[in-house]
């Protein structure tokens, strides 16, 4: 078990009780800000995020101070560190006022320094937005929009229980681009009673939009939903399997490069944010519910937030906005790095598993050896990626590191 720790503890840089020292996390690696707005018109069957339906009048104003809050208390922990990209998610963060994320940036740019010319994304989604919505994010500096198409077919909208029609998704979609140079479109497939053709339209609707970035994910029945509690009928897996490898090529087709599991974009238009999480950056996560991962010369520690919106803006007044702190065991790191890593098609310079983790190479090497001869990765002096095998059965692959 992970041992959990006072919120307090990190204000004292010395080793917490428990941890154990690392070699070689000489410098810390890059930051990222997320914060996270937690409410949305209405939840969908599908969603596990924290994300609460906004039966009442959002109390914008109060939880935008709260974050403010929230960040003021935090700068010591990520004191003279740049931040590399900022991520709004939710929820639904556009739900907020332009005149919020605006303040919201102010202070970010006043408490720390934020790099000259950050990638910003906020996550909007298409029944909330409208021009005037897109071009005051964009004057409060928000770069990159990351639009919840999901779908753009009213059928699968439905049984999602998404809040647009495939009108305003286009039309979202359209806006966006028009606006923005980076945009983002989430798309799923392996919807309910979904066909491969109808899968293959979404595909190319979205590949016609030409936006610069596409993530294209398959639904998958998380816990504690409506869906996995009364399931729908979905495509079996190796329907699920082929809509994946034909989404693939299309998009191929169309020149986006599928760069990590769900991830394709044009050319040098990778996402910033994320592309620090799978390369096992640092993150410091602010709002209800939101994680952190920050890391020191002698540990890496993980934070999260209360998860209620009404109890995190009860708690950050009194300098509490973290629920639990606790050292990530040397023992999980391996896991950890490649968990994230390993999403990655091109893998990771094999140097960065130290830079990272404080761990030598040779700690895993026996296990990514075994993963070699199993045909999952491959390996020689300077980089391990995962073979198409290994991204075919990337679950399978994290396992052997679990285990070792």
């Amino acid at each position: 078990m992970i041992p959990i720790y006072p919120a307090d503890t990190l204000q004292n840089p010395a080793p917490l009780q428990g941890s154990s020292t690392l070699s070689g996390l000489s410098n810390p690696p890059p930051l990222a800000l997320y914060i996270h707005i937690p409410w949305c018109v209405r939840k969908c069957p599908y969603c596990d995020f924290n994300s609460h339906e906004a039966k009442h009048e959002i109390p914008e104003a109060g939880y935008v101070d709260a974050l403010i809050q929230d960040l003021e208390q935090a700068t010591p922990l990520i004191w003279g560190r740049k931040i590399h990209s900022v991520f709004f998610g939710g929820g639904t963060p556009s739900l907020f006022s332009s005149e919020s994320i605006d303040k919201i940036l102010s202070h970010v740019r006043m408490l720390t320094p934020l790099e000259y010319g950050a990638e910003i994304t906020l996550e909007a989604n298409p029944g909330t937005v409208d021009i005037a919505h897109f071009q005051g994010y964009k004057e409060a500096g928000v770069n990159r929009v990351s639009l919840g198409i999901q779908s753009f077919d009213d059928r699968y909208l439905k049984a999602l229980g998404r809040i647009h029609n495939t009108e305003q998704a286009q039309q979202a979609a359209h806006l966006a681009i028009e606006i923005f140079e980076r945009v983002n479109l989430d798309v799923m497939y392996a919807l309910p009673e979904q066909t491969l053709e109808d899968a293959l339209r979404d595909a190319e609707l979205a590949c016609q939009l030409n936006p610069a970035h596409l993530s294209f994910y398959h639904l998958t029945l998380e816990p504690n939903t409506p869906f996995h509690r009364t399931p729908p009928s979905l495509p079996d897996d190796d329907t699920s399997a082929t809509m994946q490898e034909e989404i693939e090529k299309r998009l191929a087709h169309h020149g986006y490069i599928n760069y990590e599991t769900s991830a394709f974009a044009k050319t040098g238009m990778q996402c910033k944010h994320n592309l620090n999480y799978w390369t096992f950056g640092d993150y410091l996560g602010i709002g209800a519910g939101a994680h952190s991962k920050l890391s020191f010369h002698d540990k890496l520690i993980r934070q999260s937030r209360h998860k209620h919106p009404k109890r995190y803006m009860e708690f950050v007044p009194k300098g509490q906005a973290v629920d639990q702190e606790w050292v990530i065991a040397q023992e999980e790191l391996s896991f950890e790095f490649m968990m994230n890593a390993l999403r990655l098609h091109s893998g990771f310079a094999t140097d960065l598993f130290q830079q990272r983790t404080g761990l030598p190479l040779q700690s895993i090497e026996k296990t990514v050896r075994a993963a070699v001869a199993q045909d999952l990765l491959s390996y020689d002096n300077n980089r391990i990626a995962p073979t198409l095998k290994g991204r075919r059965f990337l679950n399978n692959l994290l396992e052997m590191f679990l285990e070792d």
